[in-house]
């Protein structure tokens, strides 16, 4: 298995060959994890934007946005301004309070399960013991959101869409919920860290995507689904008519929404690039690569440009999955509601609740291979 690269260690020993004092370079690396994490959820969305319309423009062959900025990558930027300056309306007879605090409890909880990401080895916010039971209870506040925005917006038609919205949502999170306890069961640990670190070793075999192949299915659709992806999204369905839960939204708290979901969605990627598919380890192992090229892993920089190869890695899997994402939505048709709540209920949660039961088996089977 990889001993690990110590990044910190090697941040800090690369600035002291500049003459830079250590105080310094630690004081320094202090918040690039965190910045990190801000670049990617917000920058990262962008990215998620422009590429939805060049994918969705190149699936249904027809011009993608191509006149804000070169290729249409200032196109997001002027959504945002767009959204920013709109007048934000709230009906009369709306609860105020909570019409504001129904966004932000979409939103916020997505923001706060970033601080459990491995972007890379060593580079994350923190490496809780419990950091899946941690994104799992903040995912569960998204349906609060939902009903509490239908509600609250004083519309029979937005608490219609609330109540299907937050079906929708807990109708799925329990699948995913399983599927990732076959995870946790097989690495012995709850931290994401531990499990990117028990993928490793092998290189693209030691992946947990060849020993839970269901449970990757299931977390994939049943994220697509909380993220309100096609063929999943009945709540943006809706628009077409009134809007669902969203009808009486407007300016940046709409904005918030629309934010949510995208943000939702590459945490999703994420999240399944470090369960499934071996987080920051490359297709080869590090240590053999860096033997078979003859470098000294204990080197400072050899540590940080292999840190940085795997930085890389977990971006590409992200936006590997985002790409397939974006490619079903304008591929796939809609479900119809009664097909989305019977798909989630009669199906992926007797699957996901057998996958269970058939890791435990396997585990007490064969432990070395199984994570026993």
């Amino acid at each position: 298995m990889n001993q690990g690269i110590d990044l910190q260690s090697s941040f800090v020993q690369a600035l002291a060959d500049f003459g830079l004092p250590g105080d310094f370079a630690r004081a320094v690396w202090i918040p690039l994890p965190l910045l990190l994490m801000l670049i990617t959820a917000t920058v990262g969305v962008l990215v998620v934007v422009w590429l939805e319309r060049k994918i969705s423009a190149a699936a249904q062959q027809r011009v993608g946005p191509e006149y804000a900025g070169p290729l249409g990558v200032l196109q997001p930027a002027a959504d945002g301004l767009k959204l920013l300056f709109k007048e934000d309306i709230v009906p009369a007879k709306a609860d105020p309070w909570l019409f504001t605090i129904g966004p932000a409890l979409v939103v916020v909880p997505v923001f706060l399960s970033y601080i459990i990401v491995p972007f890379g080895q060593n580079v994350n916010i923190t490496d809780l013991g419990l950091g899946v039971f941690l994104w799992i209870a903040l995912s569960s506040i998204a349906p609060i959101g939902l009903l509490m925005s239908g509600y609250s917006s004083n519309n029979k038609y937005s608490l219609l869409g609330g109540l299907r919205a937050a079906a929708q949502s807990i109708s799925y999170e329990i699948p995913l919920a399983l599927a990732v306890l076959a995870i946790v069961m097989m690495s012995n640990s709850l931290s994401t860290v531990d499990i990117v670190d028990q993928q490793s070793g092998y290189g693209i075999l030691g992946w947990n995507v060849w020993r839970q192949p269901l449970g990757f299915l299931i977390f994939w659709i049943a994220a697509l689904a909380e993220c309100e992806r096609l063929p999943f999204d009945l709540p943006e369905a809706e628009e077409e008519l009134v809007a669902g839960y969203q009808t009486e939204y407007a300016g940046m708290r709409f904005a918030l929404f629309y934010l949510g979901s995208y943000v939702n969605l590459t945490l999703s990627a994420l999240l399944v690039a470090v369960l499934y598919l071996g987080g920051w380890e490359s297709p080869v192992s590090i240590d053999w690569l860096a033997g078979t090229l003859g470098l000294d892993l204990s080197t400072a920089w050899v540590q940080i440009i292999a840190a940085a190869l795997g930085i890389v890695m977990v971006l590409f899997k992200t936006y590997l999955l985002v790409f397939l994402a974006v490619l079903l939505r304008w591929t796939v048709p809609r479900v119809r509601i009664d097909q989305l709540l019977n798909l989630g209920w009669k199906f992926l949660l007797p699957v996901a609740l057998a996958n269970l039961l058939l890791t435990a088996a396997l585990k007490l089977s064969f432990p070395a291979f199984f994570g026993g």
